[in-house]
């Protein structure tokens, strides 16, 4: 980052430091999001603002090495007590908090002292792997669908409500708590398409609109913190853990993604089958045959395998289907005469992972499918693949995904060797800190970390 830019940089944030203020937003909570999945911040007073723009706020880049339970493990390059970074807030992402009154937000890029790209930055992975794929031609527009279970904070433990699944007595129940949830959201700009209850007692999930990749994890991000600040308002705690009690249902955050070429939309091709022009085909087919290895990245929790089961709607196989739930890939075509219709979405992942991350990676799997052999997708899957004794389990185990990780070659060398090294250093501490857990003591010891 040059001394123009951070000139410039400083003169906007002046003008939005004095929005902000006339709003009476007296602070602002910078963001970014760590290996582990935890949303992490610095506050700086809304006066402050220019000078963080500017300068930056100081971080430790210890942080990279963070798990889940605020352990801390190292890396080949990351790790110790010395070092600083600085944290940049996004001033185009800049968001008054609906449910946080007084407070404003922004997510972090994140960079050294003089001003160089932090290697590890997750955020700035994210759109690396955008421009990549902007190279090659393609956009991508990218959405999560997020899941979340709602308790009584009250020490109780009951759920917030407990009507049948999908049903509208949990609407009726929650109709205020889920009517300040959509205000909250549509004035933070957060475009939803749907909330609705889910399967699991108290369960409810939330899917955003289509966005650019790095926009769509800010939007995760924001989400979950907007559901967790709703939630309080109303006496409530939100868990996004994948599994929230073991041998029920657990939390996931699927990835919806389609494709563009030059303009074009990759899932109209009208002479290719499903709709899938031949791009979109091999993109789709690189996914497919990475997902063991962005299980890593996706379900990074020992946790996330005790959602991870057959017959669950989790995709726990690698194969892929059309409007089939039970595939990990699953393929939705849209509506025939919609020009913007199709796309596939991603089912193994929770909110466990940084989205950051995820979206990098699905893009780096995605380009390299396209750049290492020109692969399709194999014939897709009806039914549940349970009954189909041919079809590959995705990983069990988070040690297993890990294994995959360090195999995939194409998956480290856009991670670079700093942000792999330590994603890898994270997932093995998380594996062996909680190793001898069995299931109902891994739900309870992860159940409020998301």
């Amino acid at each position: 980052m040059d001394t123009e830019e951070r000139d410039e940089r400083r003169l906007t944030a002046r003008r939005e430091a004095a929005r902000l203020s006339a709003e009476g937003v007296r602070a602002v909570a910078v963001s970014w999001v760590d290996n582990a999945g935890i949303s992490r911040a610095k506050t700086v007073p809304t006066a402050r603002l220019p000078h963080a723009a500017h300068r930056g706020v100081g971080m430790s880049p210890v942080f990279d090495v963070f798990t889940s339970d605020d352990a801390v493990t190292s890396s080949p390059l990351i790790g110790g007590p010395d070092g600083d970074l600085r944290l940049f807030p996004d001033l185009d992402r800049l968001t008054v908090l609906a449910a946080r009154p007084g407070w404003a937000w922004a997510p972090a890029d994140r960079y050294d002292q003089d001003g160089r790209p932090h290697p590890a930055c997750q955020r700035l992975f994210a759109r690396r792997m955008t421009e990549r794929a902007a190279e090659r031609g393609l956009e991508l527009r990218m959405g999560f669908e997020t899941e979340w279970v709602v308790a009584k904070d009250d020490g109780s433990g009951d759920w917030a409500s407990r009507g049948p699944a999908y049903g509208l007595t949990r609407v009726t129940e929650l109709s205020d708590y889920l009517l300040d949830l959509h205000d909250a959201l549509a004035a933070q700009r957060i475009e939803v398409l749907q909330v609705h209850p889910e399967y699991a007692p108290g369960q409810f999930e939330v899917s955003t609109a289509p966005a650019d990749p790095v926009r769509a994890a800010d939007e995760a991000v924001l989400v979950r913190e907007t559901v967790r600040a709703v939630s309080a308002a109303h006496g409530l705690r939100a868990s996004f853990a994948p599994a929230v009690v073991a041998g029920q249902v657990g939390n996931g955050c699927h990835l919806h993604l389609s494709l563009r070429e030059h303009g074009h939309n990759l899932h109209r091709d009208t002479t290719a089958p499903y709709g899938l022009g031949p791009a979109a085909n091999t993109f789709l087919a690189g996914v497919l045959d990475a997902l063991p290895a962005l299980c890593a990245i996706g379900a990074p929790s020992p946790a996330s395998y005790l959602r991870l089961v057959p017959s669950h709607w989790a995709g726990v196989y690698r194969c892929w289907g059309v409007e089939n739930r039970e595939a990990a890939l699953r393929l939705v075509p849209g509506e025939a005469d919609d020009p913007d219709g199709g796309h596939a979405e991603l089912k193994p992942f929770d909110a466990a992972a940084n989205p950051y991350l995820l979206v990098g990676s699905v893009i780096a799997a995605g380009l390299a499918g396209l750049r290492d052999g020109g692969g399709t997708l194999p014939p897709p899957v009806s039914g549940d693949p349970v009954g189909h004794g041919d079809r590959k389990r995705l990983p069990t185990s988070l040690g297993e995904a890990v294994s995959h990780l360090v195999r995939n070659g194409a998956l480290k060398e856009a991670l670079g060797e700093a942000l792999f090294g330590a994603v890898v250093a994270v997932r093995r501490a998380e594996s062996e800190a909680l190793a001898e857990y069995g299931p109902d003591e891994l739900a309870e010891a992860t159940r409020w970390r998301w």
